[in-house]
């Protein structure tokens, strides 16, 4: 059988993504009557209405057989089926397919400004990650906060295979979802090498990973509240806000904080108490005080 050329492998993501993401909508989302159903989701003729095109061409689409949308088409597709903004960007890429011989991206580091500037933060936590959700900066208390994960800096890979983390994140399945539609969100040219080997691992060793993996859900981390349960403090909840470094396209920053006078506030003063105490301005062997590999 022939290697599937680069467009090849975009119009067969194309359909999986049409696919996936139509079982995800349900009639009533569009004030049609749910019935009886053996399958979720729309039926395949009922986005071709919705979109205003041919079930023939739609499911023309669906089953890799058409090639090239046309962008008025994809607007179509992307209301019928409810996508967000991100959403309905990452389609556009999968119909747009990276031009051959495409570098892959360069290792990703944080720049010493960004690492300098998470140091200054002794009372907040704040990391920085990067396209393939992996740490590339955490500043003391951060560590301190995310002590589980020892010398791994694959935050993703952790999230599915180190039975710490169902323990440390309190809503576990809401946090690992949000890493894999932000893993998604990151990275478009899905033939990107170092992309297909890391779904390919998580995906044979994490049920769970192939599982939400295959929701083609697309959403970058924003701002919101995270519930942990830390070995030393108990629990805690913590807001956070992401932003994007532009300087580093693809990389993210995220600062955490607690609600002021709070019982969470007190648990992290003890954790910065603890940080000074068990991670002094030095780097020691397997550990990322200040987030350089």
């Amino acid at each position: 059988m022939p290697a599937l050329t680069l467009a090849d492998m975009h119009t067969k993501r194309l359909s999986e993504f049409l696919r996936a993401r139509r079982a995800l909508v349900r009639p009533e989302d569009h004030g049609m009557p749910a019935g009886a159903r053996r399958t979720p989701g729309l039926r395949r003729e009922e986005v071709a209405v919705l979109a205003g095109m041919s079930t023939d061409y739609y499911v023309r689409l669906e089953q890799g057989r058409e090639h090239n949308p046309s962008s008025p088409v994809l607007r179509s597709l992307a209301a019928a089926l409810l996508l967000q903004d991100e959403e309905a960007a990452y389609l556009r890429a999968l119909v747009d397919p990276p031009a051959p011989g495409r570098p892959s991206p360069a290792r990703e580091y944080a720049g010493p400004q960004l690492v300098s500037l998470l140091d200054t933060w002794a009372d907040t936590p704040a990391l920085v990650y990067g396209r393939y959700i992996d740490l590339l900066a955490v500043n003391s208390l951060g560590e301190t906060l995310f002590s589980w994960l020892g010398s791994e800096t694959s935050l993703i890979t952790a999230v599915f295979l180190n039975p710490a983390a169902r323990d440390f994140y309190r809503d576990w399945a809401a946090v690992a979802q949000g890493c894999v539609a932000a893993l998604r969100a990151g990275n478009p040219a899905t033939d990107d090498q170092r992309l297909q080997e890391l779904v390919g691992e998580l995906s044979v060793r994490s049920p769970d990973f192939a599982r939400m993996w295959a929701r083609h859900e697309v959403r970058a981390k924003t701002a919101s509240t995270k519930r942990f349960r830390h070995p030393l403090v108990g629990e805690l909840t913590l807001g956070f806000e992401t932003f994007s470094v532009n300087s580093a396209p693809g990389q993210h920053l995220v600062v955490y904080r607690a609600e002021p006078d709070s019982a969470d506030q007190q648990s992290l003063a003890l954790l910065g108490s603890l940080a000074l105490a068990d991670f002094p301005d030095v780097q020691d062997e397997g550990h990322l005080p200040n987030g350089l590999p």
